[in-house]
């Protein structure tokens, strides 16, 4: 197998502190590294993060922070020019300048990973070019997507991305896994505030904790607002850091994933959330949205809940036997699917096959 050298611009490997990019990438260039390719990280060195910092120095791959375009510039151009394939992720500061110095600069093939994609699209629609721009999409040679079906023609037709392929979210097993724990709470959520989302948390689990005194909740994620109102039966953290998501999980009966609307829109978003629990064997309680089918069995593999009523008789009546099974199902599944190897061994080929179609007799960079 031949190995190729990669060169990532993305929002952050070091911190996971707000944002769920670190984690993916983590997963994503751990298993290239053992496959055999070489990576450098290069991540803008930002106030917010600089405090949060829980993994400064990978292990798996070279991690450089810089300071402003122009130093990205200066000390990353050759790096840049002479790597096999340059990846760079959605909300890297100052992305449209990036993306353009990297297509302009670029020996080899050019990505752009979409770890936002419905929210891109969006934004886009606004006329808002906070990282990507429409002009830019056509000059990558590959567009990387966290949402698949339909919303990968849609990238292709109207925004003239060359190739949109899928790259969903994945789940390293090696950090998520079952444990033996007393189960500590009845639903668990664990994700960012977003307004967006509240209204799905508020239904599906601070309700059923407020008609349910005796049951047990928690919410785990930075940036809600002061003035909710949570009930005294839920238990609050601002932080939990990927090395305590785990035993998060373990802790909870059920879990629960909520999906921001845009995601809901364009269907086929997986959480990465959904599957870090679900490779804990915890099973999920999730709201619906469509190609959710594509990754787990409804009613199998995963449970649906449309109303605080439904959740709180999942949480109440369900049977235990049934309960753990499901959660096994749901293990199993991304352990044969959804794992950052199988995430690794996608770009892989994504970048053989335009590497290999370069090399052949006329073969050119579009």
């Amino acid at each position: 197998m031949k190995t190729h050298t990669f060169v990532f611009l993305g929002l952050s490997i070091t911190s996971s502190w707000g944002n769920g990019h670190a984690t993916t990438y983590r997963g994503l260039i751990k298993r290239l590294a053992q496959r055999g390719h070489r990576a450098l990280f290069l991540e803008r060195d930002l106030w917010f993060y600089a405090d949060n910092r829980d993994l400064p120095d990978p292990s798996f791959c070279r991690t450089e922070l810089y300071t402003s375009l122009d130093d990205l510039r200066t000390r990353f151009d050759g790096a840049v020019r002479d790597a096999d394939m340059v990846v760079v992720g959605s909300y890297v500061p100052d992305g449209v300048a990036v993306g353009a110095w990297v297509t302009e600069t670029a020996r080899g093939k050019t990505a752009f990973y979409d770890i936002d994609t419905p929210v891109t699209l969006k934004k886009l629609e606004r006329g808002d070019t906070e990282y990507l721009s429409p002009a830019l999409i056509p000059r990558y040679d590959l567009y990387l997507s966290f949402t698949g079906g339909p919303t990968l023609d849609l990238l292709e037709r109207r925004y003239g991305a060359k190739r949109a392929r899928p790259l969903y979210c994945s789940v390293d097993p090696d950090e998520y896994f079952p444990e033996r724990a007393a189960a500590r709470w009845d639903l668990g959520y664990l994700g960012t505030y977003s307004a967006d989302r509240q209204p799905t948390l508020d239904r599906l689990l601070v309700e059923p904790a407020r008609r349910w005194a005796q049951g047990r909740f928690a919410v785990a994620g930075p940036q809600y607002p002061a003035d909710i109102a949570w009930p005294a039966n839920i238990d609050r953290t601002d932080h939990i850091p990927p090395g305590e998501h785990r035993g998060f999980y373990n802790a909870q009966r059920f879990t629960l994933n909520v999906t921001r609307q845009d995601m809901i829109a364009a269907g086929y978003s997986p959480s990465v959330r959904l599957f870090e629990a679900a490779a804990c064997g915890v099973p999920v309680i999730s709201d619906e949205w469509p190609g959710l089918e594509a990754f787990f069995e409804p009613g199998k593999e995963i449970l649906v809940a449309r109303s605080s009523e439904e959740a709180l008789r999942l949480l109440r009546e369900f049977p235990e036997r049934e309960r753990i099974a499901i959660g096994q199902r749901a293990r199993e599944r991304v352990l044969a699917r959804h794992t950052a190897a199988h995430r690794a061994e996608a770009l892989e080929r994504y970048a053989r096959e335009l590497i290999d179609e370069q090399a052949l007799p006329g073969g050119r960079r579009q």
